[in-house]
């Protein structure tokens, strides 16, 4: 009796805090990931007030976060959208993965981590965060720019590509032969695939067997559906979030909004205490002395990501003043890198992996909102100190005329996820 009322009480001022913190970065527009991960660490080993009887159940309540994060991921996309997201901007995919994966794995190899902690880390850097970057787009009201399809278009690659990249790091972690893991592999891509076809031929279907008018029946099924496959992929040692993910895109139209805005409160919940949950794993003594690592690791990838989102407007034929702002708006990490890491933690390969991986999702989801904000102004500004602008020239009514022309509007209606 006594165990079970100190755990209400621990877990119930974790909530409270949490949100609490959550008010408070609400107040100030930035993403509350930053502060729920301090919350982890002032809860666990080594921080103010460590746990005893409720971390277990913050344990199931994380794995329970991400199968929640990734189910609502894909909620937001449909089978046909992603098939045409593959064929038209799968060479931006491909430079994304190149410029922001190659930069974490050269950190693991040269801090002595070996093969198997440098394509964990190369996940950490490579993977923008979603929910902070949809949320930043909102606030600054650019959801109908021409650039944010271009940003779009990246993050819903660099979402299936978790599909394929998951099961790998599974597979790795687990220790598992060269056989075994292309056994698990072939089984993600093929249920992968198969998901993807049923989705685009069967997905009316799926959706009127799961769509009811009551809510908490809809709840109850799509729930139920999505613990049951996550639960069947982790089996097949294939990711329980990769299962999720799928669950999602085979849910289309009316069902699928509806259960977006049932499912939404239950995420933030869930998705909150997986952060704490990966914060109790770090002991806040062993940030320091990857501190330096992870700063270094944020710059490079920050400016790679830059990189990335302004090559890739730019193919687009976005104006250079979008360009900038797509690259800016990409630099957030968040969610997926955290889930990547908590695998790599949980598997205990490299100590120093978990507390470098909290210190650079920190800086760079604190500096995410800043450079999609601040990196087109000052970008226009750098190019104006070095390249002046071009002369007038006089008409005969003395009025001057500008050499070119005025750059367009980048508003054009709006676009969603």
């Amino acid at each position: 009796m006594h165990s079970s009322a100190v755990f209400l009480i621990e877990f119930g001022c974790i909530i409270l805090a949490l949100g609490l913190l959550g008010r408070f970065a609400g107040r100030f527009r930035f993403s509350p990931i930053p502060l729920y991960l301090l919350a982890g660490l002032a809860f666990g080993e080594g921080g103010l007030l460590p746990l005893g009887s409720s971390e277990e159940f913050v344990a199931i309540g994380a794995e329970i976060g991400v199968i929640l994060l990734l189910l609502m991921l894909g909620l937001e996309y449909t089978a046909s959208d992603l098939v045409s997201n593959l064929k038209t901007h799968y060479s931006a995919g491909l430079v994304d993965a190149a410029l922001n994966a190659l930069p974490g794995a050269a950190m693991a190899l040269l801090l002595g981590w070996g093969p198997v902690a440098a394509v964990v880390l190369a996940g950490v850097t490579w993977v923008s965060s979603s929910g902070v970057i949809a949320k930043v787009l909102g606030d600054l009201g650019r959801l109908g720019n021409r650039e944010t399809p271009v940003v779009l278009s990246i993050l819903v690659l660099e979402d299936l590509s978790m599909a394929v990249y998951l099961p790998i790091i599974t597979a790795l972690l687990a220790g598992v032969g060269l056989a075994a893991g292309s056994i698990t592999l072939a089984i993600a891509l093929g249920a992968a695939g198969l998901v993807l076809v049923v989705a685009v031929r069967y997905g009316r279907h799926i959706s009127r067997f799961v769509s009811s008018d009551d809510p908490e029946k809809l709840l109850l099924v799509v729930l139920g559906v999505t613990l049951v496959v996550a639960g069947l992929a982790q089996q097949l040692q294939v990711s329980a979030a990769v299962g999720a993910f799928l669950v999602g895109i085979a849910l289309s139209g009316e069902v699928a909004e509806g259960a977006h805005s049932l499912l939404a409160p239950l995420r933030d919940l869930f998705a909150a205490v997986f952060f704490v949950f990966f914060g109790l794993h770090t002991d806040p003594a062993s940030i320091p002395p990857v501190l330096l690592p992870a700063l270094i690791l944020a710059v490079v990838t920050a400016l790679t990501k830059i990189v990335t989102g302004y090559w890739a407007a730019r193919r687009a034929g976005i104006s250079a003043k979008g360009r900038w702002r797509a690259g800016g708006t990409l630099v957030a990490r968040g969610e997926f890198s955290i889930v990547i890491a908590g695998l790599a933690v949980t598997a205990g390969i490299e100590p120093s992996l978990g507390p470098l991986a909290t210190a650079y999702v920190l800086i760079l989801v604190i500096a995410g909102p800043l450079t999609a904000r601040w990196t087109e102004p000052v970008a226009t500004r750098l190019t104006t100190l070095i390249r002046p602008p071009a002369p007038v020239h006089e008409t005969g009514g003395g009025a001057p005329l500008p050499t070119e022309a005025v750059e367009p509007s980048e508003n054009h209606g709006a676009v969603g996820r």
